[in-house]
């Protein structure tokens, strides 16, 4: 014991709540009896509050920080046990105050670990050389075989990343500026070795390296995380389940990754979830989107995308406010030159069961696709449509989605399904369905039938032609009825807004954008591309807040998109009370026939015989 009092020397390290002291040889006798040993005692230093009484069974290499063992921590709800450690190997790791770390059955290394928490019959912990904890991590998304066009960070919205997709093949010296801003962000964002945050509880799991786990995390079961940051915090916590893979990866505040899901290369956004065998590579996945069972490659997964399915394939799609049926695929390889196709599935579109497409497909804003479409789509000018493969043909019905009880039951539910903390938010969301990006496509829309009516391009049997697709005459009618309808209803609603006192505008008539789930003045955009070709913003998170402020000004800015389009409309140099009053009127009267229309298709439903008149009423109170 000689030896060990002449190693012991007097040390303190600062540490937040006060500082570590060296052990004195009263305690390192009594860890030693108790089955402790290290390599040097006078490298194994702790906090005031620590109780040498709960430590057994555990080896130290390197310098080795233990915090305060002085209460009790609850491991599960009313259990409460007493911090300590227990059968563990550290080496060059701190101990934050009033853990409980038992069972390591390999050791920790190179990590910091919080406070008040609980590790537990875990394989591995530790930090090796050059960690990215998958911050900076550059992926492809769309062509699976491109060059990487989003970069991840913790920090990622849902809009930047498809301005990034956008940037990366219309303009390449923004994306270039915008990767080097990413890419050093990330650097900073990068901690030194591995990291465990406050109350943080990792259980049953196999092996952690290169992990950045933020506050209230719970980790229960996983079989590998490796180079992941995990940004959960106290009113949206992330848990990662049973048997899951995640490597390359950053996971956003609420998520949850469960039940043997495999994540590589991905950044799983706020307060979503994948789970039941989910498999998802090289894919992004923002703002309550929801995968079970199915598989994701090089997708663009923005919010509210849903997938419940097995054998439902999700690739190479832009997808956003997006339900996918059962069996859904998508072919990116024509067998020629490799996986490199790609397409876009506008904001709230839908698949039927056993769906098929043939990309490149680009499908307009709400709408239903069913069959196997082959003649590759470009229908974004027709939204609300239903696009209908039958034999080699494939028909669209304009319009037809926006008198659907579907429809109406999608856009009611967004709102109330992000689950979201109010504060904080990364995804800037833009919930509204009659917002200016969809509806310039509805007048583009009504436009366009016009026209296919007026110049009677028509094959053998009297069907309207358009990229590849056929229209029935009755359908092309019925298309202008409703999206004439829809236009008139988004006008009225508008302008209700404001009652008889209708501010003017001189400015409004510009191009819409939806991006990422985001819609906004494609001015906005444009700006912050200026920007960022002027050198005037050189950090990532300035070019965020820039886009996030679009968001906060959308309201302004629809409405003067709305009132130089019902100039247009109407030919009207300025609208008078008057003139706001017929609008009003209009849009009252479209409306009514819309709910009418909505109800007729509830009816329809009901007449099947298996849907009860209680959830009939409920569906249809509009």
């Amino acid at each position: 014991m000689s030896d060990i009092i002449k190693r012991v020397s007097i040390m303190t390290n600062t540490r937040s709540n006060g500082y570590y002291r060296s052990l004195d040889i009263n305690e390192i006798e009594i860890m030693e009896r108790q089955g402790c040993c290290a390599d040097d005692w006078t490298r194994v230093t702790v906090a005031d509050g620590f109780d040498v009484s709960f430590m057994r069974n555990v080896r130290f290499y390197g310098d080795v920080a233990i915090g305060e063992t002085c209460r009790q921590i609850e491991v599960e709800e009313g259990f409460m046990r007493h911090s300590g450690i227990y059968n563990a190997t550290l080496r060059n790791t701190q101990v934050g105050d009033n853990c409980l770390i038992e069972n390591i059955a390999g050791y920790i290394n190179n990590c910091t670990i919080g406070d008040d928490c609980y590790i537990s019959n875990v394989g591995l912990l530790t930090t090796t050389g050059g960690a990215t904890f998958g911050e900076g991590i550059i992926i492809a998304v769309l062509n699976e075989t491109g060059h990487g066009n989003v970069i991840i960070y913790d920090n990622l919205s849902s809009q930047m990343a498809a301005a990034m997709v956008k940037w990366n093949k219309e303009k390449p010296d923004i994306f270039a500026s915008i990767k080097k801003m990413a890419t050093k962000h990330a650097e900073q964002s990068r901690p030194e070795q591995t990291t465990i945050g406050y109350g943080v509880k990792i259980i049953n799991t196999k092996e952690l390296v290169n992990v950045a786990i933020n506050d209230f995390c719970e980790i229960n079961g996983a079989s590998r995380i490796s180079d992941c940051t995990l940004t959960g915090q106290q009113q949206a916590s992330i848990y990662i389940g049973n048997d899951c893979i995640l490597e390359n990866t950053i996971v956003q505040p609420g998520a949850s990754i469960t039940d043997g899901a495999k994540v590589s290369n991905c950044l799983i956004g706020e307060a979503c979830h994948v789970g039941k065998g989910f498999s998802a590579e090289s894919t992004v996945v923002f703002a309550n989107s929801h995968l079970d069972n199915g598989e994701a490659c090089a997708t663009f997964c923005g919010p509210f995308t849903v997938s419940h399915h097995k054998a439902t394939l999700l690739i190479g799609t832009m997808l956003s406010f997006y339900n996918a049926g059962s069996a859904t695929n998508y072919s990116n390889h024509a067998y020629k030159m490799g996986p490199i196709h790609y397409g876009t599935l506008s904001r709230g579109c839908k698949t039927a069961s056993g769906t098929h497409i043939l990309l490149p497909a680009n499908i307009g804003d709400f709408s239903m696709i069913m069959g196997k479409i082959t003649c590759h789509p470009d229908t974004t000018a027709l939204p609300f449509s239903y696009i209908i493969a039958n034999g080699n043909d494939t028909f669209i019905v304009p319009a037809r989605n926006v008198a659907t009880m579907g429809t109406w039951r999608d856009i009611g539910k967004w709102e109330k399904r992000d689950q979201r903390p109010q504060e904080g938010r990364i995804a800037a969301l833009t919930t509204d369905w009659l917002n200016p990006a969809t509806m310039q496509k509805t007048f583009e829309g009504r436009r366009l039938l016009m026209t296919l009516k007026e110049q009677g391009n028509t094959d053998d049997c009297g069907n309207y032609l358009y990229n590849g697709c056929l229209i029935t005459p009755k359908a092309l009618d019925r298309g202008i009825q409703l999206y004439d309808m829809l236009i008139k209803m988004a006008m009225g609603n508008e302008t209700a807004h404001y009652g008889d006192q209708v501010p003017n505008t001189i400015t409004g008539m510009e191009k819409w954008i939806d991006i990422g789930g985001m819609v906004l003045p494609a001015s906005c955009l444009e700006d912050i591309e200026n920007a960022i070709g002027n050198g005037d913003i050189n950090d990532i998170a300035v070019a965020e807040e820039m886009l996030s402020n679009c968001a906060r000004n959308y309201d302004d800015h629809k409405w003067a998109w709305t009132y130089r389009t019902i100039l247009n409309y109407h030919q009207w140099d300025s609208m008078t009370q008057e003139d706001a009053r017929q609008v009003r009127d209009e849009g009252k009267e479209a409306t009514a026939t819309w709910k009418q229309l909505i109800r007729e298709d509830a009816e329809k439903e009901f007449a099947l015989g298996d849907v009860d008149e209680e959830t009939l009423i409920q569906h249809t109170r509009i």
